[in-house]
């Protein structure tokens, strides 16, 4: 149905805070149901991630904040240059489109996790030991 009406083609391209904006109600929507929500993205400014504490306050939900970072500038790049997109239409930022990126640094506690020289599997391991 949606794509009778030409939405692919509307969302193709950046939609901007408004994908935000939906993701956060989502979001909150599930947790009122009682389900787990894991938002991941890249979240590189304080007033997105404060709207991403809004959205578990607002459930009344706890929140477990994670920084994922590569200290590893080359890997970092080479995973970039040589990312899978697997969504029709996406397009894989460059290198300079990233390096670019405003980043503000956080502000509170949070788990970092360098994924430089390590696996998913030793990462994953890494976060499920902050549950244990």
């Amino acid at each position: 149905m949606p794509e009778a009406i030409g939405l692919p083609h509307v969302l193709a391209g950046d939609v901007g805070p408004a994908g935000s904006i939906v993701a956060y109600a989502l979001a909150e929507a599930n947790l009122r149901l009682g389900r787990i929500v894991v938002a991941d993205s890249v979240n590189p400014l304080a007033i997105t991630r404060d709207a991403w504490r809004k959205v578990a306050a607002a459930a009344n939900c706890a929140i477990f904040e994670i920084e994922v970072v590569c200290s590893d500038t080359d890997e970092h790049r080479r995973r970039v240059e040589t990312r899978t997109i697997d969504v029709a239409g996406l397009t894989r930022p460059t290198w300079q489109q990233v390096i670019d990126r405003q980043y503000e640094p956080w502000g509170r506690p949070r788990l970092v996790v360098d994924t430089a020289n390590r696996t998913p599997a030793e990462t994953l391991e890494e976060v499920r030991s902050q549950f244990d």
